[in-house]
């Protein structure tokens, strides 16, 4: 995850300016708290929210009244999509056509430790125009924060121009939003070199997204959060107490992309991927708990449970006494020697203490027979990788609500 000041990038300079104010005031010991924790966090396609979820009882402790987020722009550039990808409750979301000025009327939703506001085009002609217009300059002037958005096809034109300026005297922390880069195919970075020179700004301040695929959400909410001091502070607060559940979520990925490798008929344990991806895995925990830690670290921990020797012997143990596919069989160690994997990692980095090698053994052998009969109950015949993953997640993720569980008593 880039730093606080990395992410602040993505504001326009007059945007910048205001939260260099904003965030002043801020102690310096608590500007260096926010940062450790933000550089630490594992983020992914859309993973804050995930992190949103975690701490958001705390946050919401903290902040008390949230903070509005206005989307603003011309007729028909996406904003409704935008609006759904952040909306918690499907009967919050808005209303999507390609039918320009679907939306008319403003709608405000939660979407976590800030409300979201849905706005008509504030480029509207005519009678109906102009009411739909104000709504929308009005949900601007209202908001703490806006997101401004534009079409990466339609591209920005003087009417779009006049309305960034508009957005500008109003003096609110702001991002540029360019929606439908999906559709951009080679001509994506041209595109954003010509909307940043329309908009007066660098390239790399324009966010590009696509609201239909979900990509780009991560930069934006991260976007909003670096740019209030209180936001920001409350959910770094609450990272700490919340680490171990992000961490088996990182567990829950992995383990379900072994089960995938060890579909592949090719030995258990020495498949260079599944290794690659427990040593990403271990690293990404170590990351969420503040430990720095290299590659060549992570592969030396793995390689103190001597997980290939362990694979094989799993294997023929229990190729003996079940009769099940090799497929099968392979995928229940590979998941749940990742499974072990992670838990041992999350001993070390959060007790300093290490499990000791006949106990992950244990460990791995009852998972392995448990994943084994799971497995056994859903799959008549080989799945496919997709069918398998899900299989995995829904079974881990019971797994790891199983062990907080335990660890809170």
């Amino acid at each position: 995850m880039p730093s606080l000041k990395d992410v602040q990038q993505f504001f326009p300079e007059p945007s910048q300016n205001i939260i260099r104010e904003l965030w002043s005031v801020v102690p310096e010991e608590q500007r260096r708290n926010v940062q450790d924790v933000v550089a630490n966090l594992p983020l992914g396609k859309n993973p804050t929210k995930t992190m949103i979820d975690l701490a958001l009882t705390h946050s919401r402790a903290v902040l008390g009244n949230h903070k509005n987020v206005a989307i603003i722009g011309p007729a028909n550039v996406g904003k409704s999509t935008l609006y759904n990808q952040f909306i918690r409750n499907d009967q919050d979301k808005a209303v999507v056509s390609p039918i320009p000025g679907t939306t008319r009327v403003n709608q405000e939703a939660d979407a976590g430790i800030f409300n979201l506001v849905d706005t008509p085009g504030a480029d509207a002609v005519g009678p109906v125009g102009i009411q739909e217009r104000e709504r929308a300059l009005e949900a601007a002037r209202s908001a703490h924060f806006l997101i401004i958005v534009f079409d990466a096809i339609q591209g920005v034109k003087q009417t779009e121009q006049d309305l960034y300026q508009q957005m500008l005297e109003l003096k609110k922390p702001f991002v540029v939003v360019l929606n439908k880069i999906d559709l951009a195919g080679k001509h994506k970075d041209a595109i954003i070199e010509k909307t940043a020179l329309n908009l007066g700004i660098d390239s790399y301040q324009v966010i590009p997204v696509s609201a239909l695929k979900g990509t780009g959400i991560t930069e934006i909410t991260m976007a909003i959060i670096a740019a209030d001091p209180a936001m920001t502070l409350a959910l770094a607060n609450a990272m700490p107490m919340y680490r171990r559940n992000i961490a088996w979520r990182t567990i829950t990925t992995s383990s379900s992309l072994s089960a995938a490798i060890a579909l592949s008929p090719l030995p258990v344990i020495d498949f260079i991927p599944l290794i690659a991806n427990q040593v990403g895995m271990v690293m990404t925990i170590a990351r969420i708990y503040q430990y720095k830690i290299t590659s060549a670290r992570a592969r030396e921990l793995i390689g103190t449970f001597g997980l290939g020797m362990l694979g094989r012997s799993l294997f023929q143990q229990f190729s003996k006494i079940a009769s099940v596919p090799g497929w099968l069989l392979s995928s229940a160690i590979a998941t749940s020697m990742t499974v072990v994997m992670g838990y041992a990692a999350i001993e070390w980095f959060e007790k300093g203490e290490r499990i000791s090698k006949e106990r992950f053994g244990q460990l791995s052998k009852d998972l392995s027979k448990m994943m084994l009969e799971r497995f056994k109950q859903v799959f008549k015949k080989k799945p496919g990788k997709r069918q398998l993953k899900q299989t995995v997640i829904d079974i881990v993720s019971e797994e790891s609500l199983r062990s907080s569980g335990q660890d809170t008593k």
